[in-house]
């Protein structure tokens, strides 16, 4: 039985869309597996922008890892990717998608080659029968990672046109003293808020001011929080700055991204890493049959749900920084239980969304995998 794992970690440094958490993220989480899981530190690959000397996490570099750890793992193995930095979306109508959210949701690399869940889907389902993939996603956007998992904890998932109704239904029944105006514009405040726009960059219009905010704590504490959303028009001028395309046009943004990046990472490595394993895949294998097939060795635990942003946590007075929904699993791991069994992925997710909850952060994490891992120990046996 192997471990293996690929921790990500992207602050974006002096950049307008700065994060402060990402890597200290990584860092606790390889701390986490070596000391509670039993992972040996040469089977844990890091990806971190903070250092030069590591292997950047580009577009390209980061999906050539996941393929590869992917590709190494066989039947009772355990993997992990863990991922804290920007999240963003493609929102619909700019170009055709068929997601089940209406939005393409991605991880946002150093070098702005989104990764897309359609991406992750198709690299999970590439998981060996046996094999165990455990996704952590402290990100924007989160829950939607994955196409076509099951969601377990989480409410992902509902269309927008329904999230309105209910709302709209459950307005009819606390039977509100609004006036009929302040009535339906609380209905559409609701679907802009649905749609991953959130009240502070209504009032504020958007841009850098909405990755910031403060929160006053007892004890003379305080805490400076930054979204780690990455709006799309922000998005495309960080585009623009990284490739030196100046006339990317956001209705063929995808198409944009082809020609920029390319379709799939070259299998070509010339970094000199230790090898995780074989990577090479069943030529006999096709694409659609793949994609078609349930993608059931692939556990998600996300930072929120989609239409949600994650925080990015800076403590003025001791200078920590953390996201938001790492800190929680963290303190949850390390807290004693009652019982002596590892914590389950249904428990941990429901208990971080306890956690963040009582210490005032709206995301609420999720789970989606198939029936079976709900109730199996976080990680590993």
């Amino acid at each position: 039985m192997a471990k293996k794992a690929l921790l990500i970690g992207i602050n974006y440094p002096g950049t307008a869309v700065e994060l402060r958490g990402c890597v200290n993220d990584v860092h606790r989480m390889q701390k986490c597996l070596i000391e509670l899981y039993g992972f040996a530190n040469k089977d844990i690959v890091i990806m971190i922008d903070t250092d030069k000397s590591c292997i950047q996490p580009t577009g390209k570099n980061i999906c050539e890892e996941l393929k590869r750890l992917i590709a190494s793992g066989q039947s009772g193995d355990f993997l992990v990717f863990h991922y804290s930095g920007h999240g963003t979306r493609i929102p619909p109508g700019i170009e055709d998608s068929d997601d089940s959210t209406g939005f393409d949701e991605c991880i946002t690399p150093c070098d702005m080659n989104l990764i897309k869940d359609q991406q992750f889907r198709e690299m999970v389902s590439r998981v060996k029968e046996g094999c165990q993939l455990t996704i952590i996603s402290d990100s924007c956007h989160s829950g939607g990672l994955i196409q076509e998992v099951k969601e377990q904890i989480g409410e992902s998932h509902m269309k927008p046109v329904d999230k309105v109704k209910e709302q709209i239904e459950e307005s009819h029944m606390k039977q509100p003293k609004l006036g009929i105006a302040s009535y339906f514009l609380n209905i559409v405040m609701n679907l802009l808020a649905t749609c991953g726009v959130s009240k502070s960059q209504r009032d504020r219009g958007g841009g850098e001011e909405s990755f910031r905010g403060e929160i006053e704590l007892e004890k003379d504490e305080t805490l400076d929080i930054k979204t780690r959303y990455l709006p799309f028009e922000s998005y495309l001028s960080l585009l623009k700055e990284q490739t030196g395309q100046t006339n990317i046009e956001p209705v063929r943004i995808r198409q944009t991204l082809l020609k920029l990046f390319g379709e799939d990472p070259s299998p070509n490595r010339q970094r000199g890493l230790s090898d995780l394993g074989n990577c090479e895949v069943d030529a006999g294998d096709s694409g659609a049959s793949r994609l078609n097939a349930v993608t059931d060795n692939g556990i998600l635990l996300s930072g929120c749900q989609t239409d949600q942003r994650s925080e990015d946590v800076y403590v003025t007075r001791t200078g920590k920084a953390y996201g938001a929904f790492s800190d929680a699993i963290q303190m949850i791991l390390s807290a004693p239980r009652k019982d002596k069994k590892k914590i389950t992925n249904k428990e941990l997710v429901s208990e971080a969304r306890v956690f963040l909850k009582k210490r005032g952060y709206s995301q609420r994490p999720g789970l989606y995998c198939h029936d079976r891992f709900v109730d199996k120990p976080f990680i590993c046996y």
